[in-house]
């Protein structure tokens, strides 16, 4: 449990660093954002590994079923976080798409993970996703973008849904299909 907390902690970090302290990482230049991407894939590989090694504490049971609302949520999550990329209309209507991304596929997967381990996962991402939007909002206005128009939001759908497919098989690889209903 211990690595996957160390490696929530380390993701957070590499994160707010430059909002917290970015009077340090500015004079980093662009090694400052290799040290951070490299701090950034060995918090992805320490929750990995932390979370696929951890006891199964439960806490709290899903409800039968609540893998399909799971399931929707994920897809819906997808294209949030995708509309920061695809610079479509939705880009024009959120302002942090990314972490709003994140914050929904924290929802979908604490409605079907009732575990120790899971609450820290998912829940230190919600946390952190919180505030970066909060720091994000009180450093800079938000100046809504212009639209790239309606074939980036198709395209954006023909991604994500490639994408879903990609996570589906992953999640059934890894012992976890997500189609079964409720995997508590």
């Amino acid at each position: 449990m211990l690595l996957l907390i160390l490696g929530v902690a380390l993701w957070s970090a590499a994160h707010l660093f430059k909002r917290v302290a970015p009077g340090l990482r500015q004079p980093l230049g662009n090694a400052g954002k290799g040290i951070a991407a490299l701090l950034l894939v060995a918090s992805l590989v320490m929750m990995v590994l932390g979370y696929r090694q951890a006891e199964f504490i439960p806490v709290y049971s899903p409800p039968p079923g609540i893998g399909h609302a799971n399931n929707l949520l994920m897809l819906i999550g997808l294209i949030v976080f995708g509309a920061g990329m695809s610079k479509g209309w939705l880009w024009t209507k959120i302002r942090h798409p990314m972490l709003y991304g994140v914050l929904i596929w924290v929802v979908a997967h604490l409605l079907v993970n009732g575990d120790v381990a899971s609450l820290i996962l998912f829940g230190g991402m919600g946390l952190w996703a919180v505030a970066e939007i909060v720091l994000i909002n009180r450093q800079t206005a938000w100046q809504r973008p212009v639209s790239g128009g309606p074939k980036r939001d198709l395209a954006l759908v023909g991604v994500v849904l490639v994408m879903y497919g990609l996570i589906a098989l992953v999640h059934i690889w890894t012992g976890h299909n997500p189609f079964l209903g409720t995997y508590a």
